[in-house]
């Protein structure tokens, strides 16, 4: 057997064996550096390139944003009575195992240059001490083993936001928005109420984008824990709030017309009742009240049918105070004066249409003043054919009837006014005394704006201005106005209603310390069966040297007797206050008594 040779290497050898290893060390020194090349490179494109997003990725998962709630918009009256408000609240909730899991966290001190740590037992006392309650009822609400714990409900943001900046592990707030009307039912259906998805009626519904607001937020990064990460920044986003709207409704008045109005339907067993007060030279809706009305807190309370509002919905036959438009008409078209003669018959026949007035008369000697102090139809139809079928049309058109007014209401109507080529051959001269037309007790009381202010018709305005969240004010401007006739023959017309007034007979109006002047209205209401029974309204203004305000009342289905019922004393109630609140002086001069027979 060859034994084992323990020689030394030769130096042929240990040469040859040195060589290997330096090509062993030059390859690992290779690889490294290539797995370093690759590492950096991957780094490279992770961090600065960032090509797959995967820094934005992770920062999202960090990232958490809360929604701070927008307030919606107040509604005020003309006084800033508030009428409508949001209240925002905040329910502070606790993840009660991210809370007990956290012994100690950290967070940026007071001058926010440092980070401190602070331990569970110290977080809770300052939760019980912002909350002002006992720190061992706020320890039992914050442990246990829930995900969501609520530890106090309806906190102010104030308060909330002081809490945020506790940063307690787990303790975080939900945004709690409501709705109320601290006046209740005073010009409910004016201001309306809220729906499921925003305003359910009225301005609520009408002005929802500018009562609605912005939400803002809160952005911050919170670690897998839970915890929020105290040096990484917190962003906030201001919530906008929503615009306040200030109407020209006067609560104060509004209260009283509705209580006047309600007491007037219950006393004459009437189906429905309103009232509408407008400022001459503004058109301002001063009060616009109904005789039931919706109190937004609680809208279920009232049927569907009562919580709009009739005022504009409603589109009636308005009877007598129509004939102010054709006597506007026949003054203005140099047809007749007031002092022009007629001599009425008992009954009219013309076209073969006869008419007759309410109470029973012989052939009578009236001027023009008489026959609308009288409130005769026979007479109405003598000066009113005297204008052709179109200039009936024209007039009715241009006071207003068969378009919508534009006040920002839902559900306005328009009212009805065929054009004359529909008019049947009795229509053509029922228009003229309020029958076969159809309007609402708005269009009305706009028709007399514009008499007492001199022909010049104004749009009913309702929102007076509009707040911004900075308290920036802007007004709504007051638009243009329409002469429908002239400052004459508004003066003349005006002469005419203040005779209907200071007529011998009647005596129901009366202002103490102040000239009026208006107008009855009796109109049949019809419906698909035929006669349903009648709509009793008065129309006036006041003082009529100079007319301020008018008042319109309107009564649906009174019971009784329709000549016995009248609306004037409520008229009077009604004009009084309203000329009292604004301090209107009172007449200096006599009443104007206008030659009615010769």
């Amino acid at each position: 057997m060859k034994a084992f040779s323990t020689a030394a290497p030769s130096a042929k050898q240990k040469k040859k064996q040195s060589l290997k290893a330096r090509r062993r060390l030059r390859l690992g020194l290779g690889l490294m550096m290539a797995l370093l090349l690759i590492i950096s490179g991957k780094l490279i494109l992770v961090q600065g390139l960032d090509i797959g997003g995967y820094a934005e990725a992770a920062n999202a998962q960090l990232t958490q944003t809360q929604t701070l709630a927008a307030s919606r918009g107040e509604i005020v009256d003309a006084n800033g009575k508030v009428l409508a408000q949001s209240i925002v609240r905040y329910d502070i909730v606790v993840d009660q195992l991210n809370n007990v899991g956290a012994s100690d966290f950290k967070r940026l001190s007071a001058d926010g240059k440092t980070l401190e740590t602070v331990t569970r037992d110290t977080g809770i006392d300052e939760l019980a001490n912002a909350l002002g309650i006992d720190s061992m009822q706020v320890r039992k609400l914050v442990t246990g083993t829930s995900h969501y714990n609520v530890v106090a409900k309806s906190v102010t943001p104030e308060l909330e936001a002081k809490i945020a900046e506790l940063r307690i592990p787990g303790i975080a707030s939900q945004a709690v928005s409501k709705r109320v009307y601290p006046m209740g039912q005073v010009a409910g259906n004016v201001v309306g109420f809220m729906g499921a998805n925003g305003g359910g009626s009225g301005i609520e519904q009408t002005l929802n984008d500018q009562l609605t607001g912005t939400d803002g937020s809160r952005t911050y990064q919170m670690g897998k824990d839970g915890i929020v990460i105290p040096s990484a920044p917190t962003t906030i986003k201001p919530a906008v709030n929503g615009q306040t709207v200030k109407l020209t409704i006067n609560s104060d008045l509004q209260y009283y017309a509705q209580q006047a109005i309600a007491n007037q339907v219950k006393a004459q067993g009437a189906d429905w009742g309103n009232i509408v007060v407008v400022q001459v030279k503004t058109g301002n809706i001063i009060a616009m009240a109904e005789d039931t009305t919706v109190d937004p807190n609680n809208p279920g309370a009232t049927t569907p049918d009562d919580r709009g509002s009739r005022i504009v919905t409603n589109a009636i036959e308005p009877g007598s105070t129509e004939k102010t438009v054709t006597a506007a008409a026949a003054i203005q078209e140099g047809k007749i004066t007031p002092e022009s003669h007629l001599v009425i018959p008992p009954t009219y026949t013309i076209d073969g249409q006869t008419f007759q007035d309410a109470e029973t008369h012989g052939t009578i000697n009236m001027t023009f003043s008489g026959v609308i102090a009288e409130s005769l139809n026979t007479g109405t139809v003598m000066v009113g054919s005297k204008l052709t079928p179109q200039q009936r049309y024209d007039y009715l058109s241009k006071f207003g009837i068969g378009k919508k007014t534009g006040i920002p209401l839902p559900g306005e109507s328009a009212g009805i006014l065929a054009t004359p080529d529909k008019w049947d051959g009795r229509q053509q001269y029922t228009v003229l005394f309020g029958q076969g037309v159809a309007q609402t007790p708005l269009q009305t009381a706009m028709i007399y704006q514009a008499i007492a202010n001199n022909g010049v018709q104004l749009p009913p305005r309702l929102i007076d201005s509009y707040t911004d969240a900075n308290g920036v004010e802007t007004k709504t401007p007051q638009a243009a106005g329409t002469e429908v006739v002239s400052p004459q023959t508004a003066q003349q017309v005006k002469g005419m209603l203040e005779g209907v007034v200071t007529a011998a007979h009647y005596n129901d109006i009366n202002v103490p310390g102040y000239r009026v002047g208006g107008k009855t209205g009796t109109a049949e209401s019809p419906t698909a069966g035929g006669f349903s029974g009648y709509t009793a309204s008065f129309v006036g203004m006041a003082p009529m040297e100079d007319p301020q305000y008018v008042v319109l009342v309107t009564v649906q289905h009174p019971k009784g007797n329709i000549f016995g019922i009248t609306q004037g004393p409520l008229f009077n109630s009604v004009m009084g206050q309203v000329l009292q609140t604004y301090q209107v002086p009172p007449s200096t001069t006599p009443a104007y008594k206008p030659k009615q027979t010769f």
